[in-house]
């Protein structure tokens, strides 16, 4: 391909090699790749008719068997979704920026195509944007001026995924059988991380992101109708199914814990494609910084001891790297066996 100065750094007939994986860490078998869709929950009705289960049976079924499940009918209006969609293409399709695909951050946003999430000096197939959401009316400042509607529309999505985040975490607390309100000044939508997935040339190489868990109570994620998105399900990476008007909802290590692991925090990653761009907003729920987190009282009895030793959810994040990409934080969590 020739190279001209308006040529984004993805934009090649292959893949150069500090995107390239070692063989351990590549994506094996794309084309056989299991098709899988983690349950569909529909909001509406928040009581189903007789005989059917109701959504908050559904939710915790789906945490506790896959850690993972989609809402549709969830409430967050259609337009308010495409804005923000919309706003956050203009941002990566924005030129203002470097030969490495950085725009400057003067503010404390970060952006960037190559220089996070790194593992062994390989980086991912990516480009990101990441900042702070809470408090709202503290943290729109930090947010990008440019496209100028940026601040106006994120905002305005923001306020959705809250009331969204609240209410499934409620119908999490009911299905626990916890005390209405557990979670009720204990969670924030604290980070926004939108990512950028252009086609590559062969995605057997490379990863758009590594394998984690989330570190938060939960993770909402818009990703449009979009593939790529995997779970480890039964020891095999499978597909999650691609619902164009559904959030995904991924118990994150937090909930895990306080559900002394009657839910699931599951390692999923994204891979990427030859000819689809894959655009995504991540919205991660999060404790307090002083929150203690420790598996419920209510939860814990003499034949189920807790497993988890009760932590600062500050310390945990700093402990573990919480806002990396990493595997092992909430093994770490775990009691040591005596």
């Amino acid at each position: 391909m020739k190279e001209d100065k308006h040529s984004r750094w993805f934009e090649l007939e292959y893949v150069p090699e500090d995107y390239i994986f070692s063989k351990e860490d590549r994506p094996q078998n794309l084309d056989r790749s299991v098709c899988y869709s983690v349950p569909v929950i529909d909001l509406e009705n928040p009581k189903a008719a007789i005989g059917q289960s109701q959504p908050v049976e559904e939710i915790l079924k789906a945490s506790e068997e896959f850690g993972f499940f989609q809402v549709i009918n969830h409430g967050i209006p259609e337009k308010t979704v495409n804005d923000a969609m919309s706003v956050l293409k203009e941002f990566f399709d924005m030129q203002s920026k470097d030969t490495a695909g950085i725009i400057p951050h003067k503010k404390g946003y970060i952006y960037t195509s190559s220089t996070d999430f790194v593992k062994n000096g390989v980086h991912l197939w990516r480009e990101n944007i990441k900042h702070p959401c809470h408090p709202l009316e503290e943290c729109i400042h930090l947010w990008p001026d440019n496209p100028i509607r940026y601040q106006e529309v994120i905002a305005a999505y923001l306020v959705e995924i809250q009331k969204l985040s609240s209410r499934i975490l409620e119908m999490i607390c009911e299905g626990l059988e916890l005390k209405q309100g557990y979670f009720k000044d204990k969670s924030e939508v604290q980070l926004l991380s939108s990512n950028f997935y252009p086609p590559c040339p062969d995605p057997s190489l490379t990863l758009g992101i590594l394998p984690h868990h989330d570190p938060s109570f939960i993770t909402l994620l818009y990703q449009g109708g979009s593939t790529g998105l995997q779970v480890m399900k039964d020891g095999q990476w499978v597909n999650v199914g691609a619902n164009p008007n559904a959030f995904v909802v991924n118990i994150g290590n937090q909930l895990e814990i306080i559900s002394n692991r009657k839910l699931k925090s599951i390692e999923h990653r994204v891979v990427t494609s030859t000819h689809e761009t894959r655009l995504s907003i991540a919205t991660f729920v999060n404790p307090s910084p002083d929150c203690i987190i420790e598996p419920a009282k209510h939860l814990v009895n003499d034949l189920e001891p807790s497993l988890y030793t009760a932590s600062q959810y500050k310390d945990y994040v700093h402990r573990n790297n919480a806002f990396g990409d990493y595997t092992t934080a909430i093994q770490n969590a775990l009691r040591s066996e005596s």
